[in-house]
């Protein structure tokens, strides 16, 4: 039972003719403290249904509060109340929350602990394979923690597990790791834990020397008075030691030893179930060394103990001892009824070791039944190996991580020292590699910088020259016009003004008819100076169109080489000028790059090519009919980021739509300031 609290709960108890109610009265005060929900649920005189209904008040309370230090230990101890009252179910999941909750703060102190209540649950449910894996989590991390205290506790409770199911080389290496952990601090109590360990192991290996050994330190080991006395160790383990002399068929040292056993003082008071196995022992050895005069008194006396107790080992024993005993008396009868009861002791209570000697007996003394007793016993030890060897094999399967055996101090350093410089050749070697791919990266980025700045020049000294052009062009037609207008127009004109002021001194039909030739002539004056207006304002949008001139003769070329039917749109009413020369450079630089992804992966058959302007933006697509890609495989592509830097540098946005069998279609816009 986990640690229990004391507390008085006043009640009055009222009996119905086949029902009990319980009626609490509790102050106001009292009712909604966690303290006392706490108190109630775990104190022994309370009824288990009303401790558990407290302890589901606390329930409700702590799981309210925030994940903290005093959150989780709350929550153990309604794990621990859960747990008194063998409501296993319940305390299995509030164990799990603590393990969640230890591992989201980070807490491996409440997390080790947590570990070791699923070692609780699963060794109340029988799995030891659990216990073991969970016992071994709870190890590790007092291993990293250096918490030796508790790491000693879990490496004997390893141990213990390990003796339990034969696997006795597993749990002296495991007693042996309690030792080199002891080395370092003092734990005289552990310390004789693990010595008095050993001694067992050592006897059931057969080791008697080695087992003899270990019970005396730890014999010397419980004799310190910084031991309390009441815990009877040395008692407990002088037992041990006369018992490896009986498996010896030593009955008279064995003998020794169980009396000086029982010398020990206040034996019966402080530890009833020692007292009980030592006299028992004692009674055996006397049987052996046909001593009778106390018996059967003394198996009787240790029988009577032991059921008081409800210590089941000890009651399967001392009935094989008394079945034993009265078969070498030759009552029968009374020899098969105590081998009787020691199996359906062992039966009911799952015991089959103790099982085993039950049935072994009844087959000695019970001829009637002697095949059948037989049988069961085979069955139930082939079953009993099987499962031990599988629970051995489990355990290895668990525990990964194993202690290598101490190397020579000489070689130990030369490795470390071996190791130090490998680690710090490869750390300067990764640094020296780490630098140059960095520096390697720079300069590529700069070369990619260097180039672009010189496209981007040469693009502009193209554009310039284009201009220059344009400029010519329009001067030379200016200078057309003005000779047009000079020549034509203008001599047209002082001629016609001239004859039409002589005329307007002349009143005859003769002058009449001249003026109305004049008249149409100034008409047709009027057609040529509308037509050089239609050139000028011709020649206007051919000077403001110098990019989209660069564009149209792009696209011009891209037909030659694209396979491609290229169509494309420009909308009129963008203002060109109001765009910076860099943002247009992009821009053009942008439709290079479409365009050469469409030549090398697209296979389309169309290509549409739109710059529209939509409120203030100036927006370009590019769309095809190809195969188009997976665009999160080649999102990070250099032309795709080469396209998106460009328009980013100017301002601008890239979206781009495209899936296998569907096309592709780049989407830009740019704000027009």
């Amino acid at each position: 039972m986990k640690v229990k609290a004391t507390f008085i709960l006043f009640f009055i108890l009222t009996l119905s003719c086949n029902k009990k109610n319980k009626d609490f009265k509790l102050s106001s005060e009292l009712s909604d403290s966690l303290s006392y929900y706490f108190n109630v649920a775990n104190n022994d005189s309370t009824p288990l249904n009303i401790r558990s209904f407290f302890n589901k008040k606390a329930l409700r309370i702590v799981s309210q509060q925030s994940n903290d230090s005093l959150n989780r230990a709350n929550y153990f101890k309604i794990a621990n109340r859960y747990y008194n009252v063998n409501q296993l179910p319940q305390y299995l999941n509030i164990t799990k929350l603590i393990i969640k909750n230890s591992i989201l703060a980070n807490d491996s102190l409440s997390l080790a602990k947590a570990y070791t209540y699923m070692c609780d649950f699963y060794l109340k449910v029988g799995k030891a394979d659990s216990v073991y894996h969970y016992n071994y989590e709870a190890e590790k991390i007092y291993a990293k923690r250096n918490d030796k205290v508790n790491l000693t506790q879990t490496l004997f409770n390893k141990a213990i597990l390990q003796h339990n199911h034969s696997d006795f080389l597993g749990c002296e290496r495991t007693a042996f790791d309690m030792l080199r952990v002891l080395k370092n601090y003092e734990n005289l109590e552990m310390s004789y834990q693990a010595n008095n360990l050993l001694g067992i192991v050592y006897g059931e290996l057969q080791e008697f020397d080695l087992s003899k050994k270990y019970y005396q330190i730890a014999i010397s080991i419980a004799e310190n008075k910084s031991i309390p006395s009441n815990y009877q160790y040395k008692a407990t383990t002088i037992n041990n030691l006369g018992f490896m002399y009986s498996n010896q068929k030593k009955y008279k040292e064995a003998k020794k030893e169980y009396l000086e056993g029982l010398r020990e003082k206040n034996l019966l008071t402080d530890n009833p179930v020692t007292f009980a196995m030592l006299r028992d022992n004692l009674a055996y050895a006397n049987f052996k060394l046909q001593d009778l005069s106390q018996l059967p008194a003394m198996f009787y006396e240790a029988l009577k103990i032991r059921d008081s107790l409800k210590v089941v080992p000890g009651i399967i024993v001392s009935n094989i001892h008394l079945s034993e005993f009265f078969a070498s008396q030759k009552d029968t009868v009374k020899a098969i009824k105590y081998a009787k009861k020691a199996y359906d002791v062992a039966h009911i209570h799952k015991q089959k070791r103790e099982t085993l000697l039950g049935l072994r007996q009844l087959s000695n003394i019970d001829n009637t039944k002697e095949r059948n007793y037989s049988v069961e016993y085979y069955n139930i030890s082939d079953s009993l190996d099987v499962n031990e060897r599988k629970a051995r094999n489990k355990f290895a399967r668990i525990e990964f991580e194993t202690d290598e055996l101490a190397q020579d101090k000489v070689k130990l350093v030369e490795q470390k020292k071996t190791l130090i410089y490998t680690v710090l050749g490869i750390i300067l070697i990764g640094v020296f590699v780490f630098v140059i791919r960095v520096q390697i990266s720079k300069n590529r980025e700069l070369r990619f910088i260097q180039e672009q700045q010189k496209a981007n020049e040469e693009i502009y000294s193209l554009m310039i020259t284009q201009q220059d052009k344009v400029e010519e062009s329009r001067q030379a037609e200016k200078k057309r016009i003005a000779q047009e207008l000079h020549d034509g127009v203008l001599g047209k004109l002082f001629g016609t003004r001239m004859n039409l002021g002589v005329l307007n001194t002349r009143k005859d039909e003769d002058g009449i008819v001249q003026r109305v030739g004049y008249i149409d002539e100034l008409k047709n004056l009027e057609q040529e100076i509308r037509e050089i207006s239609h050139d000028l304002n011709s020649e206007k949008t051919a000077v403001f169109n110098n990019f989209v001139l660069m564009v149209s003769n792009f696209i011009e070329s891209q037909r030659t080489v694209c396979q491609a039917d290229i169509s494309i749109k420009m909308d009129d009413t963008i203002e060109w000028n109001a765009i910076a020369n860099t943002a247009k450079i992009n821009l053009y630089r942008i439709l290079q790059e479409a365009f050469q992804n469409i030549n090398k992966h697209a296979k389309a058959q169309h290509v549409h090519v739109t710059f529209e302007k939509k409120n203030s933006l100036m927006q370009l697509e590019v769309a095809d009919d190809g195969i188009g890609f997976i665009y999160s495989k080649k999102r990070n592509g250099i032309g795709l980021q080469n396209m998106r830097s460009r328009i980013t540098t100017s301002g601008g946005t890239m979206d781009i739509i495209t899936k296998p069998g569907d096309g592709t279609t780049l989407h830009f816009e740019l704000p027009l300031t």
